[in-house]
């Protein structure tokens, strides 16, 4: 397969594996523990161009290069030292997030009778308090954007402690979010190609930070995409995950 750096045409998913692969950006030498198959696609892809000191693991007991070959061992200890130290960066997904951060898996509705039982919290609360954690949600509705969840698994900045919390990005199948704000409130950073300021607003339960100009998600590079189709994804499996719903766009890519 060629790709043709002026005509190839940049899907939905394609531009989501690239926001994803950007939370790992001049992260150095910490383990990339994204969870989910969008966020595996751009932790290979970060660490394949703009972050190759990135560590990936087999999920399991190996860190491995690119060509998933083991090239050392992680054992638990050593993984415990990472975790509680801030040398891991975490995505994660989220039942529910609100404007400062905090993330529910846990259960939809009251607590003593919730109307849902979802994963249980899981190692949300000591990942979010010992590591930078972004997040990909790969459905922005005002089901999943809430005003307040339900229940906090992932500590958020208004319940922060310790010099570790960090949440660099959030990443939908919409557009790109962050906490740069004062009080820490989420921002809207940049919406995707097809997307619009007005759509994510109405798919958010609370008053989204905006600027004046909110700008388009950075596009892939030539080089970028060429990683994404022919080695890291060549099933094509992030477009089932996130449907392009404008179909496939003739976009100009960078060489």
């Amino acid at each position: 397969m060629t790709t043709d750096a002026t005509t190839t045409a940049a899907s939905r998913a394609d531009y989501c594996v690239i926001a994803c692969a950007e939370a790992w950006r001049d992260n150095g030498e910490v383990l990339a523990s994204p969870m989910g198959l969008i966020p595996s696609f751009g932790a290979r892809l970060a660490k394949r161009t703009f972050s190759p000191d990135l560590l990936l693991t087999d999920g399991e007991a190996l860190l491995v290069g690119l060509d998933g070959r083991p090239e050392g061992w992680l054992p638990y200890r050593r993984h415990l030292t990472m975790v509680t130290g801030g040398r891991r960066h975490v995505m994660m997904g989220a039942s529910q997030i609100d404007r400062y951060g905090n993330q529910n898996i846990s259960c939809i509705g009251d607590w003593e009778q919730p109307t849902r039982q979802l994963l249980g919290v899981r190692g949300a609360p000591a990942n979010t308090l010992n590591n930078p954690v972004s997040y990909w949600i790969p459905k922005h509705s005002a089901r999943v954007f809430v005003e307040r969840v339900d229940m906090i698994c992932g500590v958020g900045y208004d319940h922060a402690v310790g010099p570790y919390h960090r949440l660099p990005r959030v990443v939908t199948d919409l557009a790109v979010l962050d906490f740069e704000t004062p009080d820490h409130a989420m921002r809207l950073v940049s919406v995707h190609p097809g997307a619009t300021v007005d759509e994510v607003r109405a798919a958010t339960g609370f008053e989204l930070v905006t600027g004046a100009d909110v700008p388009v998600t950075r596009e892939p590079t030539a080089e970028e995409l060429r990683l994404i189709r022919e080695v890291i994804d060549p099933g094509g499996l992030r477009n089932r995950e996130v449907i392009d719903p404008g179909g496939p766009r003739n976009r100009e890519v960078r060489s």
